[in-house]
């Protein structure tokens, strides 16, 4: 299937599900995962039909193959098939998306192949994963956000270094400047991404999902009591809701066990 919301392009994607968390696997070996317009489509296809079945908690965006994603695709680059902004929809469904989403690069992310790796939540990666912006290269101005995610996580040193000055970074050198969050070996880094998933979709999912969306909005906010503003409407939110008080009082039924015990007797002992 190929196209609309919810369809799944088995030619150009698979959806596999490990427990609560939902893979999406890039897998069109011939042009290395390029972000070709039936990829794109089929990405945000299956971003939507991991929404829409309601099953998965959490995302993991993976790939097939030794690339992660080449990019852009050259052909569709030359003979547009669609308007440049429709080529965003594969990594805007991801960054959209009200699931916590985490990325496992294990090959080179290049170019508008960074975005699809950059709008997850988190970026878990092996050595061998390489991130390189590379439009310049090819007499292109970067887009799709892909500035603003760069200097999100890197600062605008780290974004200028890359974007302008054409730095490749490997594996390892992305989780010590933070454009990654954690560098494991080959073997590891599906395993690693998913059980990261699978903590975040344990928890509450309508509580998650607001915390998400805060996080994202304070991309915005320069200031300490702008920052206390944003938080205190969804802060009001979560303890208004039943949940909220039901784990409050299993909370404090194990600190009362606890004191009974003879342990975390201390006035005011608390695990909030």
């Amino acid at each position: 299937m190929t196209g609309g919301p919810g369809d799944i392009d088995g030619d150009y994607v698979r959806v596999d599900y490990r427990g609560e968390v939902a893979v999406v696997t890039l897998d069109h070996e011939p042009d290395r995962n390029a972000l070709s317009w039936a990829m794109t489509r089929a990405l945000s296809g299956a971003v939507a039909a991991v929404q829409a079945d309601g099953t998965a908690g959490a995302l993991v965006v993976a790939s097939a193959g030794p690339v992660f994603c080449a990019g852009g695709s050259v052909d569709d680059l030359l003979e547009p098939k669609a308007p440049l902004e429709a080529m965003y929809a594969g990594f805007e469904a991801i960054a959209g998306s009200a699931l916590p989403t985490v990325a496992a690069v294990n090959g080179p992310a290049l170019g508008a192949g960074m975005n699809v790796a950059l709008a997850c939540d988190v970026i878990i990666c092996t050595p061998s994963a390489r991130f390189e912006t590379r439009f310049l290269d090819v007499g292109l101005h970067p887009g799709g956000g892909h500035l603003w995610h760069l200097r999100q996580r890197m600062g605008r040193q780290g974004a200028a270094a890359m974007a302008l000055f054409g730095a490749s970074v490997g594996g390892e050198e992305a989780a010590r400047r933070g454009l990654a969050w954690q560098c494991v070996e080959e073997e590891e880094v599906l395993e690693a991404a998913v059980a990261l998933a699978a903590r975040a979709a344990a928890l509450d999912r309508p509580l998650v999902a607001r915390t998400r969306a805060t996080l994202d909005e304070g991309a915005g906010v320069h200031r300490m009591p702008d920052a206390v503003a944003l938080e205190l409407g969804p802060q009001r939110w979560s303890m208004g809701r039943p949940e909220f008080a039901s784990k409050l009082n299993l909370l404090r039924k194990r600190l009362g066990r606890r004191g009974e015990s003879g342990r975390d007797t201390v006035p005011g002992a608390s695990e909030v």
